[in-house]
């Protein structure tokens, strides 16, 4: 088994379903005692988050680059961000860190691919669904069609991540909003909707969607596991 090396930590609600997912799939993968070998570095939010909207990427950069760093010198082989927004610095990483990076990017559009959907919306923040470095990287280089919320929907998602979720609130009226946007944009066409932001496992209940739901969380987990267990080159 691999030691995958999880960045985490923005936030640590999710990074802990993180950590207890990939521990669940290796122990059902390979019963027994078995569990993850991993090492984790989890970064300090509110500083994180203030460079993010202070659109300070450099040194949103620079953080996750030391991250990576000391998980290389701890004996991590291949490294997880446990975190779709901060995808948006993996070239920075994966420049400074010779290590394999994990994308979930790459694992979510395998993951519709393999439904056969072509068209999808996109949730998260407003860094991941405004920048192109998700989007872009979803339609040129695995050949999808991505659609977004309109600009009172993303400020409105936003909010409930960084205001809700981020502290592990959990309010039902948020919820009723979050599946009436999804609702909206299965009516315009997406096939689809990526659950781009790692807080929104909290919230993702299938049976609720009037479209199909993939979980970056679950699906990241997924591929972080199956590439530990030697199942990805």
């Amino acid at each position: 088994m691999k030691t995958l090396g999880l960045i985490g930590g923005m936030s640590w609600e999710s990074t802990a379903h993180y950590y207890t997912r990939i521990n669940q799939l290796v122990a059902q993968r390979l019963g027994g005692l078995h569990s993850a070998q991993l090492l984790l570095y989890s970064i300090e939010f509110d500083a994180l988050q203030k460079l993010q909207h202070a659109d300070d990427w450099r040194g949103a950069a620079r953080l996750l680059v030391d991250a990576a760093r000391r998980l290389a010198r701890a004996g991590a082989d291949g490294l997880v961000i446990c975190a779709n927004t901060m995808h948006r610095v993996a070239p920075e990483i994966e420049a400074a860190v010779q290590l394999p990076l994990i994308h979930v990017a790459d694992a979510t559009a395998q993951a519709i691919k393999h439904k056969g959907l072509q068209t999808v919306a996109l949730l998260g923040t407003r860094f991941t669904m405004e920048n192109d470095f998700y989007r872009e990287r979803l339609q040129h280089r695995h050949g999808l069609r991505v659609s977004i919320p309109d600009e009172a929907e993303r400020r409105t998602l936003h909010r409930i991540i960084f205001e809700e979720l981020c502290k592990g609130e959990l309010r039902t009226d948020s919820q009723e909003i979050f599946y009436r946007i999804i609702a909206r944009l299965g009516a315009a066409g997406a096939e689809g909707a990526i659950l781009g932001c790692t807080e929104f496992t909290l919230f993702g209940v299938a049976e609720k969607s009037a479209i199909p739901l993939f979980d970056t969380t679950e699906i990241h987990a997924r591929a972080a596991v199956a590439w530990a267990l030697g199942d990805n080159p």
